[in-house]
């Protein structure tokens, strides 16, 4: 009677729950997902419970609270639906699945509160994957033939994962009632894909002081390999109690696993979703910075208009990498180089089997604060997908990949390492330093081939590992020694040193005005508070509202709005002083940086001539100066660099050939990161007095003794002033303000007494000098001439010549107004 009643109950609810899916009549909602599903090829119905809740509040009670009858319930009805629409299709499946989503409340629980009272109740839990096992097939039915009775024998196999109340024996036949043997069919045997996971609670839910916990998952069918450890998931499933046998009896303990019928990943999404209209705003960014948007109209109005403030002219890559990492303070060219990583450059494979790799790999080596990890979190958030690591918590094999042993099977299997999980994206790894030789050396391969190889423990494998690395490392001597060459700073093997592209060395320089500026900018941070937050004491960690949903409510309303090219104005934020400088939003630049990627750009004559003469020159560097030293050696592989940075810049243009311009950029860059001067020691018993003073002096040229020398020297009119003699000018420093006030000093005391005779300048003259001097630059195309080149070409076709000392006249009037620099005789255009 029971069995029969339990029968009646079950059809009751399969005629429910066929109506609420056969909603045809109404909205129908899931009668069209039903079609798709059978167009598509599918067999698992995903049903949002809300939906059921708000047709039957019934049934989705009974579903949290009992489920495993419901579920069957449920299949039966979805199998019936799809009967009715397509017959065929419906027996090409043993059986439907359906995966729920919604609101499950106080069901919506993590590995550590999911305790007994949950068993057989439908269940959400959160947490990471930290354990994937193989795909194996299961048998779900099978068919035997007999030879001497010309019989056929099926059967069924259930377990204690299967939702079947009682599992079937698993005891394989291989002969029938009379002792016939049976043959195995394996044609018309079913099977389906079996997969067991394991995730662990989320570390920042985890209690204080305490170890996360986990769960182990079973995942069937189209569940398998939908994640990969690491990823942050929500599962759906039933909640469920294994029996454990030993030495024949059953234990009082069970082991728990959960059915998942429904998977959804909460990681970042690897490809950002984009409209129609964030495609126009991309374009429409990228040509408002375009070189071709009239620079030569915005060099006019500088100088015939000083006075008028007429924003800068940027291209776009000085626009986004002024943008990275705003809340960091300087590093102009470690910034440019993350866009460039960012970007990447062009792989090529060759016919041949060669390949050319595309990723930018950079080294960051300097004292302490100076906000290098602070970068690479910086890249962790931008870059779409990226695998952080440390130099001490990391080992070799963690890095590329491992052999382990099996738990279920005792097979030798491979587990992925950072390097792969991260293919086609970063690997940040901090204190490189920390890392031992051997643990380095792992990385060689995968940082100029791509791919790791294996050859361990019988198995034979390549493993795709084609990323960039961000490295960051202190020197030897824990800070920087000036007075030591690079290399001997560095204290790493030249092999590893030539795979990374550019290596930056940070120094902690004390510059009374770099330290306020910084001071003021981190106190900026340090004022700021995110909108809607409270005044007073902190909020304690965890107190955010923990939404307990699949879908998160909000999520939609911030994908409705509109992408903001620039971030507001914040005076807290982004300070009073530079009000013309904007700043993008992260969101728009991680756009940005999707679509750029998908830019080809192709190398140029002009762009290939420029880099083959540069890389010779950068070869030959030490023979001609030796006032600074590499910090890397240069090989062939700075060639392919040169190339994949101008690359880059390209992609940030759009632009789909790689110009001169490209090149220069990077070349910049590049002499930037190669080149540092070392500082020689003052050695106190050999030097005599004078030339002591002398060399102290030009090491610090703001001291007391050389102020006052200075000072006293500029009262004589009749004297030459003092210049910092024996200094010689480095080609490849980039701050111009030592020039310029050496080029100052060392002009003669006969300009300076002239030039306080000269009461005012004819403001005619002036303009006229003006305009003269922006046609020089125009026929020039260049941001600079020699002062002997500019007076020839500004007296061609004037009334009124301008004589040397006049222009010495006007260029100073134009330095003071800060529209053009003079340095060593040459004018440059700011």
């Amino acid at each position: 009677m029971d069995t029969g009643l339990e029968d009646l109950e079950l059809r009751e609810s399969q005629r429910e729950y066929l109506d609420f899916l056969d909603d045809d009549q109404d909205q129908g909602i899931y009668h069209e997902k039903v079609r798709s599903m059978v167009s598509e090829g599918q067999c698992r119905l995903i049903v949002n419970i809300n939906d059921l809740r708000r047709k039957s509040e019934k049934r989705s009670k009974e579903l949290l609270k009992n489920a495993f009858v419901e579920l069957v319930a449920f299949q039966r009805a979805l199998k019936d639906l799809v009967a009715s629409i397509d017959a065929t299709y419906a027996k090409q499946f043993e059986e439907f699945h359906v995966g729920f989503e919604g609101s499950f409340g106080t069901k919506h629980v993590s590995a550590r509160t999911l305790s007994a009272r949950f068993l057989g109740n439908l269940v959400c839990v959160e947490g990471i994957v930290t354990k994937c096992s193989l795909v194996r097939p299961k048998i779900m039915r099978s068919v035997h033939y007999c030879p001497a009775t010309k019989k056929t024998l099926e059967r069924k196999y259930t377990d204690l994962t299967s939702l079947d109340a009682f599992p079937s024996s698993a005891i394989y036949p291989t002969k029938d009632e009379e002792n016939n043997p049976l043959e195995t069919e394996f044609g018309l045997c079913c099977y389906k894909d079996h997969q067991t996971l394991t995730i662990q609670e989320m570390p920042e839910k985890a209690p204080a002081g305490q170890l996360p916990r986990s769960v182990d998952i079973i995942a069937n069918d189209d569940l398998v390999d939908v994640v990969k450890p690491g990823d942050r998931v929500q599962i759906v499933g039933v909640y469920r109690c294994l029996p454990a046998k030993q030495g024949g009896f059953t234990s009082g303990t069970f082991r728990t696993i959960l059915l998942a019928n429904n998977v959804k990943l909460m990681s970042k999404e690897i490809v950002p979703t984009f409209s129609a209209d964030d495609v126009a705003k991309i374009k429409k960014f990228c040509k408002a910075h375009s070189k071709n948007a009239a620079p030569d109209m915005a060099t006019e109005n500088r100088l015939l208009f000083p006075e008028a403030r007429i924003p800068v002219f940027q291209d776009v890559f000085e626009q986004l990498s002024r943008s990275l990492a705003p809340s960091i303070h300087g590093h102009e060219y470690i910034k440019k180089a993350m866009l460039c990583l960012l970007l990447g450059g062009n792989e090529t494979n060759l016919e041949n089997g060669t390949r050319i790799r595309g990723d930018i790999n950079i080294l960051l080596i300097g004292d302490p604060s100076v906000a290098k990890s602070q970068l690479l979190r910086y890249v962790l958030f931008t870059a779409p997908r990226a695998i952080p690591t440390t130099g001490r918590g990391s080992s070799g094999v963690g890095l590329t990949a491992a052999v382990t042993t099996d738990q279920e099977t005792g097979e030798r299997r491979l587990e992925a390492g950072a390097m792969v999980l991260a293919d086609r994206g970063v690997v940040c790894i901090d204190e490189f330093d920390k890392m031992s030789d051997m643990d380095r050396t792992a990385i060689h391969e995968v940082m100029e081939q791509g791919r790791v190889t294996i050859s361990k423990a019988g198995i034979q494998a390549r493993l795709n590992a084609r990323c960039s690395v961000l490295a960051a490392a202190n020197p030897v001597y824990g800070r920087y020694d000036q007075y030591k060459t690079p290399m001997e700073n560095i204290g790493l093997q030249d092999s590893l040193l030539s795979r990374f592209d550019l290596l930056f060395i940070v120094l902690d320089q004390m510059d009374p005005d770099s330290d306020k500026e910084i001071s003021e900018h981190v106190l900026r941070m340090h004022r700021y508070r995110t909108p809607g937050e409270p005044e007073g004491a902190a909020m304690p960690l965890g107190s955010s509202v923990d939404v307990f949903a699949t879908d998160d409510p909000n999520i939609n309303e911030s994908a409705e709005q509109e992408l903001q090219i620039y971030e507001k104005k914040d005076n807290v934020l982004h300070g009073h002083r530079k009000k013309r400088e904007k700043v993008v939003t992260m969101e728009f630049i991680r756009k940005y940086i999707h679509v750029a990627k998908l830019v080809k750009p192709v190398l140029t004559q002009e762009a290939s001539d420029y880099i083959a003469e540069e890389y010779s020159r950068l070869r030959s560097h030490d023979q001609v100066n030796s006032d600074s030293a590499r910090t890397m050696p240069v090989t062939a592989r700075a060639l392919e660099t040169m190339i994949r940075l101008s690359t880059a810049h390209a992609k940030a243009r759009m632009s789909k050939t790689i110009d001169l311009g490209d090149a220069e950029a990077a070349l910049e860059l590049m002499q930037f990161a190669y080149f540092k001067k070392i500082l020689e020691k003052v050695k106190k018993r050999k030097v005599p007095e004078d030339s002591e003073t002398d060399i102290s002096q030009r090491q610090n040229p703001d001291s007391p003794r050389s102020l006052r020398k200075r000072s006293r020297v500029s009262k004589d009119d009749d004297d030459v002033e003092m210049t910092q003699d024996g200094e010689e000018c480095d080609p490849y420093e980039f701050t111009g303000e030592g020039n310029s006030q050496t080029s100052q000093r060392s002009r003669p005391a006969s300009q300076r007494s002239s030039q306080k005779k000269t009461v005012e300048l004819n403001q005619g003259r002036l303009k006229v000098f003006k305009t003269a001097l922006l046609n020089v630059f125009k026929a020039t195309h260049s941001q600079s001439v020699s002062v002997p080149d500019l007076l020839t070409h500004i007296n061609k076709g004037q009334d009124e010549e301008f004589d040397q000392s006049e222009v010495n006249l006007l260029l100073e009037r134009m330095q003071d107004d800060n529209q053009v620099m003079l340095s060593e005789n040459v004018v440059f255009l700011i």
